[in-house]
């Protein structure tokens, strides 16, 4: 069961991804932990990748493309795996498609979890975080007993700027534009499967469940 798990952030893919990989008994991929595995690892392409980051730089989808083959040739991607955050664009989507195929493999389903943008919003400008102990807080789904102070210690609470409604519009608004067409080239295939977000967490799942399962 080869899986692509792709939702703007804050339409809750990390709830469910660690829901389906408990499951089926799969790994969970994401493309932030393949990078620091192969830094770790100081493999040649981790190397390569380090150089990159520590200049600011995105990593060029040759040395990304690579540091994935090297992630599904392990063993424990023989029976499926979940790919999280790559691919982003629609020639990583081919390479992973070369990739794959080389092996004897293809992408059998591809979820994509929606949610309307202004819930997203509220999802993600909502987080506050104590200035103390770090402690994270929503003022929608997990508020503070005392607004701006932390239930632990009554330090202050403060919201990164980057979580400020505006700058959340504005990355939602760039990861939409960037996934648009590779939703396009994986619905041409017969792939993708869209799922409703914004109900319960159990629902969202059993829905996926029933996608993979082919009950639906």
């Amino acid at each position: 069961m080869n899986i692509v798990l792709m939702g703007l952030p804050g339409a809750g893919k990390g709830t469910q991804a660690d829901k389906i990989v408990e499951k089926y008994e799969i790994p969970h991929i994401s493309t932030g932990d393949m990078f620091r595995a192969a830094i770790e690892e100081g493999t040649e392409l981790g190397v390569k990748a380090k150089s990159f980051m520590d200049q600011g730089s995105l990593v060029p989808d040759e040395v990304t493309i690579g540091i994935v083959r090297e992630r599904l040739s392990k063993s424990d991607c023989d029976k499926g795996f979940l790919l999280d955050g790559f691919p982003r664009t629609v020639p990583q989507a081919e390479a992973l498609d070369g990739i794959l195929t080389d092996s004897g493999r293809k992408i059998e389903h591809v979820l994509n979890i929606q949610a309307e943008m202004e819930e997203l919003i509220t999802r993600l400008s909502g987080r506050w975080i104590c200035k103390e102990c770090g402690t994270s807080y929503h003022t929608k789904f997990n508020p503070p007993k005392v607004e701006g102070k932390c239930d632990k210690d009554e330090s202050n609470l403060y919201q990164r700027a980057d979580d400020n409604p505006e700058t959340v519009a504005k990355r939602l608004e760039v990861n939409m534009n960037q996934t648009t067409p590779l939703l396009a080239f994986y619905n041409a295939k017969g792939v993708l499967t869209n799922i409703d977000g914004q109900q319960d967490i159990d629902v969202v799942f059993k829905e996926l469940d029933a996608i993979l399962t082919g009950n639906r």
